[in-house]
């Protein structure tokens, strides 16, 4: 009788125990995220989704895959007070649970879903502008002049600058390119249009008397990446300003790219050239609960 006490005693103790833990169970619901305009990261980063709830960054999760619609489970109470949703690019090793600056879609909740975009969280592209020449001011070689490009405007006889770009939100920069027989090729990342750009006079590319105006721009003299040759006929080529993450995930271009044009084959050296909006100017998306 003592033996079949026990049993019941302990059968008894593990019901319990059971019914403890599904008391503690936390609720969850589906965030369903359907985006558009994202391109794939550099191997060590990450897209994370964030849902605001009382005023607080809570993160929803990691991807990488940009293939959409993709569902997270998260905590149904939390899902149901959050006033915001927003996605970042973190490092994909990150001791920081706080977002990063880079954020890149945000909306607000209205019901069960948001409606996100990357206007007012990178910047908004709808008024943006661009011009440019073709010159090589860093050598003192007057036939490779077609060998570089200078976002400036020169038509009035005095040069200003080029470009007209919103200031962009913290965790961004913007960043000319040459596509050269398919090839992207920087000509250096810049936050102010009335300036040199970041690698003015450090780039491998320009020659060797001076670095050029106090604008964006590049000389594509020397060191040129496997594949090209410098000096070289950038008739053809595109010219590109895109919206880079800082710091940058990758060497190529990010998937924002509010101004692009194709180079006419009888583009005038010294000329100025006007661009047209690029083929990504914004970024969006919907986030339903």
């Amino acid at each position: 009788m003592k033996k079949m006490f026990f049993v019941v005693i302990v059968i008894g103790f593990m019901t319990l125990s059971c019914s403890s833990d599904d008391d503690n169970s936390v609720a969850t619901s589906n965030l369903t995220l359907n985006l558009s305009g994202l391109e794939a990261l550099g191997s060590n980063y990450v897209y994370e989704g964030w849902i605001i709830v009382d005023g607080a960054p809570v993160s929803t999760g990691t991807f990488t895959n940009v293939t959409f619609p993709q569902t997270f489970v998260v905590n149904a109470q939390q899902l149901s007070s959050a006033t915001d949703f927003v996605l970042s690019i973190e490092p994909a090793t990150d001791p920081d649970p706080m977002p990063a600056a880079t954020k890149v879609l945000s909306g607000s909740f209205s019901g069960g879903m948001a409606n996100v975009n990357s206007n007012a969280i990178v910047g908004n592209f709808n008024s943006s502008a661009g011009k440019y020449i073709l010159a090589t001011p860093t050598d003192n070689d007057n036939t490779n002049e077609a060998s570089g490009v200078w976002f400036l405007d020169n038509s009035s006889g005095s040069a200003v600058a080029g470009l007209s770009l919103p200031e962009l939100q913290s965790g961004w920069k913007y960043e000319g390119w040459a596509v050269i027989n398919g090839t992207p090729v920087s000509t250096g990342t810049f936050t102010n249009v009335n300036a040199a750009d970041d690698n003015a006079a450090t780039s491998p590319f320009k020659g060797n008397i001076g670095n050029g105006p106090a604008y964006p721009g590049e000389d594509y003299l020397q060191n040129a990446p496997t594949g090209l040759t410098f000096p070289t006929d950038l008739k053809g080529a595109t010219i590109v300003i895109s919206v880079e993450p800082s710091p940058d995930n990758s060497p190529l271009p990010f998937t924002l790219k509010p101004l692009a044009h194709t180079v006419p084959i009888n583009a005038m050296n010294h000329t100025t050239i006007s661009m047209g909006a690029g083929p990504v100017t914004s970024l969006s998306g919907t986030v339903t609960r």
